[in-house]
């Protein structure tokens, strides 16, 4: 720290063309090979007297000190307000002189764009390029973008670009025409594990025949909870009953037990898990005549997320609205495997410590704790559980009246579009107007966050403004600053516990930035979803299951079981998500030698292609080739997909899911390989042949293509759990892929009771 200070004088008397050339030794002196630490306290130093002069920010110890952290590749966790944005630049620049170029991966595309300007002033003081890469931009604008030596983006976009890299006919056409080298990512948490599980998809229109899912979701809707179909325990999945399986087949028309019926008894299970299962406002809203996502862990609506294997379908008909087309797999990637593709990785958010086991075993990533520029001086009191909703629903709005009357400022979190819409009619009716900021009003998100610290505000959110919200105290008017910190600061309430303490944190972290005074405080129930949906109520003794009053619990054992099932859910998703990244990256094995593959056929040095040279049609014989991978790995992921959905089962069979998993993948694979060698060899004897149009004729590419995000779990992790052979706490659930299963069993009941047994 003390060697960048002291290179800080010698800098600021140059004039800014001379800071440029300086810049421009250090690069010259890295692309000879010199070691980047030797260079750090050049480059830091640089980067200080850049940031001072193009934005006038002098950079404190903390944001130099995470830059360091960053550079040696570790996650930063800096405190909310403390300069993340400012601090990556340091390690970004350091790693920008060799050329290379660096990735600094943003948590969506707003940030990416005024990232890029923002700091894209400093990096121009160092004579670096930056660009942005987000949605809408021209496949050249993209090209342009990634060969500056500074790229701001999400992580989806730079996953997207590499998918539709791998289908290019021509090398020329890739975007990303250089390896990957150093990514820093922001919000590291939330990427790197809450998105990471989200797999990127690249679909292709191949004319294919797709039933209409409309009638179905018609008699869905006639159907009878109770009489024809019933939950589990937890409502995380659904079953038709005897009779209801009864009244199918009758109105159907179709013996729905028979194999031949497969497809149409997947249409009703999908129609009925979309009915059941999924609800407006809370996991989707309707929107331009269309079904969108809603994340969980953000409450942000999700562009390009579908559900996937046809349960989109089924939710867009019961809503009434456009079937959007799903087309078939041409590749998929998760965003796990594409920050395992960086050489180098580094990250930094407020929120790693309660994820340091999960970063370290997927990723390698250690934390450093970065000290806070001021001390933290936010209050946050003890959690208020009651025993039921409505004790604590008149709790929370006595509790915002009294403070609203003081004119300090509130931000209430809440778990879902409904709950803020509902919380906000009931405090209007107390006189108070709230401004509410959820997925159905993310468009106006900016001027919402503006007037939130301002005296008398009072903001509803979902977890929307849990990640990247600054939040000013005195909102735009600085004259109102000292008046609500003279008030406490921002007073921020949670409404529910969340299943990861990160995500509370977040919340928490929205009060008391850089040193301003702040409160929080979280008011739960024993009803609330995270309590019922778990089953912790089964942890408590007998004598607190069953208790009616209005004052909040205060016995310690109800207060410490809240808090450990928080714990325990946490270590069952981790676990969920390391059992997902196990089959996954299997895929992505075989994903990774099929590209080499491809890539020798791409370049001109596969021996398909190696006796082609000088063919006028080289090219096209080549183009050809690598249509038939291309449609041979389709294929090979839609067998896959089938696959998954059925390896849990194995477990009834006393198999272990992932050996068998790994041994029909391998089987599989070897079996694609053979095959893409057996049609391209075909297809280069009827080449010879002077028969170029025939082969031409069956290899079309698709007519068009499009990205979006597969939900990979939409009933909360229920594959997960049933591949972990567990569920809730002390409960073993069925996944949403045991519908065969299921269903064939109740089935098997309906038979039995017929032959009176």
């Amino acid at each position: 720290m003390g060697s960048v200070r002291q290179r800080g004088p010698e800098l600021k008397g140059m004039r800014d063309d001379r800071l440029k050339r300086w810049s421009g030794w250090l690069k010259m002196r890295a692309n000879r090979g010199e070691p980047l630490d030797k260079l750090l306290p050049d480059a830091f130093a640089g980067v200080r007297e850049a940031a001072r002069r193009a934005l006038g920010y002098n950079a404190f110890s903390c944001q130099i000190m995470a830059g360091l952290t960053m550079h040696r590749g570790r996650i930063a966790e800096m405190a909310t307000g403390e300069g993340k944005t400012l601090a990556a630049v340091f390690a970004a620049y350091l790693n920008g002189l060799t050329g290379k170029g660096v990735h600094i991966l943003t948590f969506n595309d707003y940030l990416a764009q005024r990232d890029a300007a923002w700091m894209g002033a400093v990096f121009e003081m160092l004579d670096m390029s930056t660009a942005a890469v987000f949605e809408g931009l021209e496949p050249e604008q993209r090209r342009q973008a990634y060969q500056a030596d500074i790229t701001y983006l999400t992580a989806q976009e730079a996953g997207f670009d590499y998918l539709r890299d791998a289908l290019v006919l021509d090398p020329e056409d890739r975007v990303q025409q250089r390896p990957f080298h150093f990514a820093i990512v922001d919000e590291a948490d939330s990427i790197l594990i809450d998105e990471a599980r989200v797999p990127l998809v690249i679909a292709g229109q191949l004319d294919q025949d797709i039933p209409n899912p409309r009638p179905m979701a018609q008699f869905v809707a006639s159907l009878n909870e109770g009489d024809d179909y019933h939950f589990d325990e937890y409502r995380r999945n659904v079953f038709l009953s005897e009779s209801g399986f009864a009244r199918a087949e009758k109105t159907l028309g179709v013996p729905l037990h028979e194999e031949a019926h497969a497809g149409t008894l997947s249409v009703l299970n999908l129609a009925l898990h979309a009915a059941t299962l999924l609800h407006r406002d809370k996991d989707y809203i309707v929107r331009d005549n269309r079904v969108e996502c809603i994340d969980a862990l953000t409450g942000r609506l999700v562009d390009k997320r579908r559900w996937p294997h046809g349960l989109h379908a089924a939710l867009e008909a019961k809503e009434g609205v456009e079937i959007q087309k799903e087309g078939s797999v041409l590749g998929s990637l998760t965003i796990q495997h594409l920050a395992a593709m960086y050489p180098k990785l580094a990250g930094m958010t407020a929120t790693a410590q309660p994820s340091a086991k999960e970063l370290d075993e997927c990723y390698g990533l250690h934390i450093t704790a970065i000290p806070p520029n001021k001390p933290c001086m936010r209050k946050d009191q003890p959690n208020l559980v009651f025993s039921h909703k409505e004790a604590r629903d008149a709790a929370l709005i006595e509790e915002i009246c009294n403070v609203h009357k003081t004119g300090r400022p509130l931000l209430i979190g809440t778990a879902s579009v409904e709950e803020s819409e509902n919380l906000a009619r009931a405090l209007k009716k107390e006189g108070i107007t709230a401004q509410v900021l959820n997925a159905r009003t993310h468009d106006v998100e900016a001027a919402i966050i503006a007037g939130a610290g301002a005296l008398g505000a009072v903001t509803i959110s979902t977890n929307m403004a849990g990640r990247g919200a600054d939040i000013k105290l005195g909102g735009e008017d600085e004259g109102q600053r000292e008046k609500v910190v003279a008030l406490g600061g921002l007073y921020v309430i949670g409404t529910n516990r969340h299943e990861s303490s990160r995500i509370d944190d977040q919340l928490r972290g929205r009060s008391g930035r850089q040193g301003d005074p702040g409160e929080t405080r979280f008011f739960t129930s024993l009803q609330d979803d995270l309590i019922t949906r778990f089953n912790v109520m089964s942890l408590l003794p007998k004598r607190f299951r069953h208790l009616q009053q209005d004052e909040p619990l205060t016995h310690p054992v109800v207060l410490g079981e809240v808090d450990r099932a928080q714990r325990i859910i946490e270590g069952q998703f981790f676990y969920i998500r390391r059992t997902l990244w196990s089959y996954a990256t299997i895929l992505e094995q075989q994903r990774q030698q099929a590209q080499v593959l491809r890539d020798t056929i791409l370049n001109g040095e596969s021996p398909f292609t190696a006796d082609l040279a000088g063919d006028a049609d080289e090219k096209k014989i080549r183009e050809l080739a690598l249509l038939r991978l291309d449609g041979q790995w389709t294929a090979h992921l839609a067998g896959v997909d089938a696959l998954k959905d059925g390896i849990h089962l194995t477990r009834y069979g006393g198999q272990d899911p992932l050996f068998v998993f790994r041994k029909r993948m391998d089987e599989a694979f070897d079996g694609f390989l053979e095959q893409v060698e057996t049609l391209i060899g075909q297809d280069l004897k009827l080449l010879a042949e002077g028969q170029f149009e025939e082969v031409a004729q069956g290899l079309k590419r698709p007519s068009s293509t499009w990205t979006y995000l597969a939900n990979d779990n939409p009933f909360g992790n229920q594959m997960g759990f049933s591949l972990m052979g567990s569920g809730g706490i002390g409960y073993a659930v069925g996944s949403f892929f045991l519908w065969p299963f299921l269903l064939g069993a109740a089935l098997v009941k309906r038979l039995i009771g017929k032959d009176g047994h």
